[in-house]
């Protein structure tokens, strides 16, 4: 089995979401959050609006995923397909190794907790 995370923009996550059920997905985690790297920064206006400055930070959502071995391939080309512009910013892919799955309901193990 194979944690997938992805950081990528907020506003993909719908996109994004609709396209991992068409493959078949049958769960993930979505957090929202901040982040900083190599984007593009967003310009805020202030409450008043009468001054602006450029955030540190961008909305970011980081997807997070547990899938067989086989299906690893599949759902990163589904996530590169869908929320990459070519740009810096666009996110990250992490993927990692588990070792272990357990359902907490059905106590089921390994790859049958991922049903």
């Amino acid at each position: 089995m194979k944690r997938i995370e992805a950081i990528v923009h907020s506003e993909k996550i719908p996109e994004l979401n609709e396209q991992l059920k068409k493959i078949g997905l049958s769960g993930c985690t979505i957090v929202d959050g901040k982040g900083r790297g190599k984007g593009e920064k967003p310009v805020v206006q202030s409450g008043r609006g009468t001054a602006k400055y450029t955030s540190e930070f961008s909305a970011r959502a980081n997807l997070s995923t547990v899938v067989d071995d086989s299906e690893v391939d599949k759902v990163v080309k589904t996530i590169l397909d869908t929320v990459s512009t070519g740009s810096p910013g666009d996110g990250k892919i992490f993927v990692s190794t588990v070792a272990e799955a357990i359902d907490i309901g059905t106590q089921k193990r390994g790859n049958g907790a991922l049903q």
